[in-house]
């Protein structure tokens, strides 16, 4: 039985008792490897950096005198790590902390189930997890406004889609003179879950700096062709990064940003850059200190 099959037997569609209280065991990691290996992407040598952005908008809890306590939490943790957490294990842990009991205030309550997350899940993933809570009321803003949607280069009476299973023969590069910056938009991203088969929609942002250039045409057709895939979150955003990784010069930039719809109160952003990329040029490429739905600092 495979890792997919495990969790698909054990959480998905059967009754989870015992949950109305702090149950840290439910959780379930998922090794990285498993599709890595496929695109031969290398653990100990990866071609990119990179972290995976979780926002889980239904995070609730109890202070001792069961004053409920309810805000956006946020997590994230670097690429690097062997392990992705399983979005269904993660809601149903979540969900134990509703009729658990923290601190004597809300502050403290927020303080206690901060440092408890962190340690089961940085326990479970193996690497360091930071997680921070934010008001509901969080100001959303434009963090993309500088990439074009990719819809805008292409005639879409010319353009015919016939590939709905990944298909990265589909992407033609032409030869430029010069280096050129390129910001693009997505907005029809579609794939699936591989243990629930439900439907994945979400926005996908690439940037990259070469003399070669994309033909938007095909990177369409490409983008398109996830649409019958099924995978995870972050796996379909490095499969996008390692098939333009790999028709790019080495020496290229690179960056492949996936934002997901919210799905069981949950949305995970995954972000991949080329290594050549420092934080400092991300924050010039899109605005990542201005939104807690995409940024590194809080």
């Amino acid at each position: 039985m495979t890792v997919t099959d495990d969790i698909a037997s054990t959480l998905l569609g059967k009754k989870i008792e015992g949950l109305n209280s702090y149950t840290p065991s439910i959780l379930v990691a998922i090794p990285r490897n498993d599709n890595r290996q496929k695109y031969k992407i290398q653990n100990d040598n990866l071609p990119f950096n990179g972290f995976d952005i979780w926002h889980c908008y239904e995070f609730s809890a109890l202070t001792e005198n069961n004053l409920p306590v309810t805000r956006v939490l946020k997590l994230r943790y670097m690429a690097d790590s062997p392990f992705i957490i399983e979005s269904k294990s993660l809601k149903l842990y979540l969900n134990s902390f509703n009729f658990s009991n923290f601190g004597r205030s809300s502050e403290e309550c927020l303080k206690i189930c901060k440092r408890i997350i962190e340690k089961d899940l940085s326990e479970k993933l193996q690497t360091v997890v930071e997680v921070n809570f934010f008001d509901n009321e969080i100001k959303k803003t434009e963090i993309f406004e500088n990439f074009d949607n990719i819809m805008n280069f292409a005639e879409e009476k010319d353009l015919k889609i016939d590939k709905f299973k990944e298909t990265p023969e589909l992407i033609e590069i032409i030869q430029n003179d010069k280096i050129q910056e390129h910001y693009l938009k997505f907005d029809s991203l579609r794939s699936n879950c591989r243990v629930t088969h439900q439907p994945d929609f979400g926005d996908c942002f690439i940037y990259y700096q070469s003399s070669k250039h994309i033909l938007e045409s095909s990177l369409i057709k490409y983008l398109v062709s996830f649409r019958n895939e099924f995978h995870f979150h972050e796996e379909c955003c490095e499969m996008i990064y390692k098939r333009l990784y790999d028709l790019l010069d080495k020496d290229d930039k690179l960056m492949v940003c996936a934002l997901y719809t919210r799905r069981g109160g949950i949305d995970i952003t995954p972000v991949r850059y080329s290594k050549g990329l420092q934080f400092d040029d991300l924050n010039k490429i899109y605005e990542i200190n201005n939104f807690a739905r995409c940024g590194i600092k809080q």
